[in-house]
């Protein structure tokens, strides 16, 4: 008794989740995707579970399609996002690589606050950001209600030239 077992083509939808759970498991896996760029990388997949075809081909290059993947720099797709999404972490990273923008922990930061009235505010600030003699003192000002709240690596240093500043 020589049954053979005829096994449709998956649906498009039904594509569109393997595709999604492989590329998952690739990302969990090595961090990202290294090895899919096309539908034709996934053929391999499918065809151990559906008999090969141009059928099945082309049921896997429109679940693909549908996806709208983004690529990476390199070509590989990216699961779990959309175009839009990629295109503005791209802008971020250009952003932060033309700016030389890293990171700063906030472990050694600490804040000191310095009341002002709020119609004062924004250009003390401003001030302050342009005196060289206490820029190098503070990470950052931030602009409150109530005053600016200094972020600074030397609390102690950032008080006193501001005392200083205070009592010219």
């Amino acid at each position: 008794m020589d049954e053979t077992i005829e096994r449709k083509n998956p649906s498009r939808e039904t594509c569109e989740a393997a595709i999604v759970r492989i590329l998952n498991a690739e990302v969990s896996q090595s961090g990202k995707n290294t090895h899919f760029k096309t539908a034709a990388d996934f053929m391999k997949y499918f065809e151990s579970l559906y008999p090969s075809s141009g059928a099945l081909s082309k049921q896997v290059q429109r679940a693909v399609k549908s996806l709208d993947m983004p690529k990476d720099k390199d070509g590989y797709f990216i699961v779990n996002k959309t175009k839009a999404q990629y295109a503005k972490e791209c802008e971020i990273s250009s952003i932060l690589h033309k700016e030389n923008s890293y990171p700063l922990g906030t472990a050694k930061a600490e804040l000191v606050f310095l009341k002002v009235a709020p119609k004062y505010s924004k250009y003390l600030a401003s001030l302050l950001n342009e005196t060289k003699s206490i820029r190098d003192k503070f990470i950052t000002i931030i602009e409150t209600s109530d005053g600016l709240l200094f972020i600074t690596d030397n609390k102690e240093r950032l008080t006193s030239s501001l005392d200083e500043l205070i009592n010219i």
